[in-house]
């Protein structure tokens, strides 16, 4: 296993993707950005938005992605960002490690969410965008877009259809979703995101909580896993694009729009992409079969995630704010009912 791990991360760190004009004038500008995902999912998660970045912006700037991993580990992405070795970050804010009173708030947060557009509202009409500008800001950081994954669903090798299934598990997931979970006796493991499929097929893990079906296709988890819980911990990720502030502010007004477009388009693309993946996986993927834990069940898991907000809250009047947003915005959902949230 070390070998092969070994293996992997030094063939990853040998070339960033090829996104980059080959041959550039002396005056580009050039970043570099790294994401937290792998190539296989970037394909989809990032390929895509600095292909057509670099495409517009041609001779004027180009942007060299990296993937999961290969200049720095996820983890130490945003010292590696606020010291100006990556220019930019696509990531969210819980793996990233960010020394921010919003970090617990990204990735996924205890059901945050039901669906993927409520992140985008929670940011856009809610206020998150105007306390997540306010904290980056005063870390020397541009925080310039949030937006929606997919929802946070176990793969497992062993069948989960109740809480008691889930004691003793050993599972990759977010830091925060890792501390709400143990509660129920999840065993949270932290490990590089290119290790995974390789702890599966150990033993080394027991399943995965870090996405939905569609990235357990994609990245290659439905071969080491079996069974897909349908109840989720969050109905979305919540993820951003990053700058380093000084990098940032030296672009021109133009190539800040053109980069904040780009970076829409991105958002734009996983709405539809995931939320028509998750529903066709399960109705036609052959590779995992579906539990589910009751929902008189489940409840408890749901109740337990309003008391950890509250405990989140008490840390900080920042967190305090963010909390009552979401609060705020559930109980908006729920009265406006159907199709927003079902009782």
């Amino acid at each position: 296993m070390t070998t092969r791990r070994k293996f992997i991360q030094g063939a990853a760190v040998a070339a960033p993707a090829a996104l980059a004009t080959p041959a550039l004038a002396q005056s580009t500008i050039t970043w570099r950005m790294q994401t937290y995902a792998g190539a296989a999912l970037a394909e989809h998660v990032i390929d895509p938005a600095i292909e057509m970045f670099n495409k517009i912006a041609g001779d004027r700037m180009q942007i060299e992605l990296f993937y999961a991993d290969q200049i720095v580990p996820t983890g130490e992405l945003f010292q590696a960002l606020q010291r100006g070795t990556i220019d930019a970050v696509q990531s969210d804010d819980d793996s990233m490690a960010s020394p921010t009173e919003v970090t617990v708030f990204g990735g996924y947060f205890p059901f945050g969410s039901r669906y993927s557009l409520d992140v985008p509202v929670l940011f856009n009409q809610y206020g998150l965008n105007e306390i997540w500008d306010e904290e980056y800001s005063a870390v020397g950081v541009k925080h310039i877009s949030a937006g929606a994954w997919d929802p946070c669903h176990f793969a497992t090798k062993d069948p989960i259809r109740s809480l008691e299934d889930l004691k003793g598990k050993r599972v990759f997931t977010f830091p925060t979703a890792g501390r709400f979970m143990s509660q129920f006796g999840v065993v949270p493991v932290n490990l590089p995101w290119e290790d995974i499929e390789v702890a599966m097929q150990t033993g080394e893990l027991d399943g995965i909580a870090w996405s939905g079906i569609t990235e357990d296709y994609t990245v290659g988890w439905a071969d080491v896993t079996n069974y897909f819980l349908t109840n989720n911990i969050s109905g979305a990720w919540a993820g951003s694009f990053f700058a380093n502030m000084d990098r940032w502010n030296e672009l021109p007004e133009d190539l800040q729009t053109l980069f904040r477009v780009c970076c829409d388009q991105s958002h734009y693309y996983r709405q539809w992409w995931y939320w028509g993946g998750e529903a066709n996986l399960r109705v036609n993927g052959s590779k995992l079969e579906l539990t589910t834990i009751p929902d008189e069940e489940w409840a408890t898991v749901e109740n337990a995630a309003l008391e950890f907000w509250e405990e989140i809250a008490a840390e900080s009047d920042v967190k305090r704010r963010v909390v009552d947003i979401f609060k705020q915005y559930n109980s908006d959902m729920l009265k406006a009912g159907r199709p927003y949230r079902y009782t």
